[in-house]
């Protein structure tokens, strides 16, 4: 069957044929800025043309390269390296929900387009906070040192059920965790950039976390909300309140947080990601009271990177018949727009 010829390509269209210095009937090149273990690509064999790269070969050759995978999506080479003017990719995907290790003011001002993971770790993520709001609850962490230690400490744990949670951040991610808790018949408020139905605006947050027993951070890393859990915001919430981070460590002022704890302002808290990854091992947070530690670990269940590799090869499939991508983040705003 003949492929349907492409009509006009508009000027933010990243297909292959908007680049003049490839040949006519030479494979786009697709440069992965590489992580163990590899992404599989072998349906992309004779239809791409794949190299690889390292923090310390990117910038020579992005120039060269039509599509980015951001494969090592820890990775901030990206930043460091984009070439700015001149020849460079005119897509570029990381295999993450988050696209702040990304961005700089070349690519944000380029014609780029840059997608993600969204949709790969929602309801993984979702799991796992309800699984640290069930933990905290029932003193699961206790229980286990007590197990260790051989001594029967009879407690009383706490109900779930008819308790209140704010989760800040209403992308998939935020809605799905949203769904979850309410599944535990928590009363879930949810909080985004804009209000709409169903979902809070920021000048909302304070009043609904003083309210809450659970605060949910779940929100992109931007402007905006670098820093927004703060000493103050941890002042607002309830001496009882217990505190989740699933979303950028920088939400977070971990030192506020720190105090916060020591000085019982509020229960409780989990993190599972920091302002520095990996956290070294004579990092304080690491003896904080009440504070669960967790290695960015909460989206990644078994077969996900195998999941990550499906996703970036139907994107690329559709980069290649010249339709539409999906998960295109507004590099203005720093996420993927939706409702």
């Amino acid at each position: 069957m003949t492929a349907p010829t492409p009509g006009p390509t508009p000027a933010s269209d990243p297909r292959p044929d908007r680049r003049p210095d490839r040949r006519a009937d030479a494979p786009p090149t697709l440069l992965v800025l590489d992580a163990e273990p590899l992404p599989r690509l072998g349906r992309l064999t004779g239809r791409a043309r794949v190299e690889h790269a390292d923090e310390s070969t990117l910038a020579e050759r992005l120039p060269h390269a039509d599509v980015l995978l951001v494969w090592d999506f820890t990775s901030h080479a990206v930043r460091h390296a984009w070439p700015g003017a001149g020849p460079r990719p005119r897509w570029v995907h990381t295999a993450s929900a988050g696209v702040d290790h990304l961005m700089c003011p070349e690519l944000t001002e380029s014609d780029t387009l840059v997608t993600n993971a969204r949709g790969i770790f929602d309801q993984p993520i979702a799991e796992y906070v309800a699984a640290l709001v069930l933990a905290m609850a029932k003193d699961l962490p206790r229980t286990l040192e007590l197990q260790g230690a051989r001594e029967w400490r009879h407690r009383e744990g706490q109900r779930v059920a008819g308790t209140r949670a704010c989760v800040v951040g209403s992308g998939p991610i935020g809605r799905a965790i949203a769904r979850t808790l309410k599944a535990l018949d928590i009363t879930t408020a949810l909080v985004g950039r804009t209000p709409r139905t169903g979902i809070h605006g920021p000048d909302d947050l304070d009043r609904l976390i003083a309210r809450a027993d659970w605060v949910i951070a779940a929100a992109p890393l931007t402007d905006q909300t670098h820093g927004m859990f703060d000493a103050r915001r941890f002042d607002v919430m309830q001496p009882s309140a217990r505190f989740i981070n699933v979303g950028r460590g920088q939400l977070v002022v971990e030192d506020d947080l720190a105090q916060a704890l020591t000085k019982r302002w509020i229960a409780g808290a989990a993190l599972d990601v920091f302002e520095q990854e990996p956290l070294t091992p004579e990092n304080p947070l690491w003896q904080v009271p009440n504070l669960i530690v967790s290695p960015h670990m909460s989206g990644d269940t078994i077969g996900w990177r195998d999941q990550l590799g499906v996703q970036f090869v139907e994107l690329y499939e559709r980069w290649e018949a010249g339709r539409p991508l999906q998960n295109v983040v507004d590099k203005q705003r720093g996420y993927v727009p939706g409702r």
